[in-house]
């Protein structure tokens, strides 16, 4: 899944009224956060995901070990926070936050 620049632009737009609503800590990504975490993306395909990990690299792997395992795509990473995006095929209205 590959987006355009038009629509990268137009998510981290959106992303900035967001705020975080998974958290992932010491524990890593535990079989109860991917869990939320496509809970989360199936409501509202686009999310914002803090990584409270210090070390830089650690976090970047978390990021994008986590990407991978929800199939979703990474579209910015500011410090500890990071906005995701994964489609739906029949998105909630009420629940998406793209549409």
């Amino acid at each position: 899944m590959s987006l355009s620049t038009n629509k990268i632009k137009q998510y981290r737009t959106i992303g900035h009224g967001l705020n975080p609503v998974v958290t992932v800590a010491g524990k890593g990504l535990t079989e109860n956060v991917i869990a939320e975490l496509n809970r989360a993306l199936d409501d509202h395909e686009l999310i914002k995901i803090k990584v409270a990990v210090t070390d830089r690299d650690a976090r970047k792997a978390l990021i994008s070990e986590l990407c991978n395992n929800c199939r979703a795509q990474l579209i910015q990473e500011i410090g500890k926070v990071a906005l995701i995006f994964r489609e739906v095929q029949k998105p909630d209205p009420k629940k998406s936050n793209i549409r």
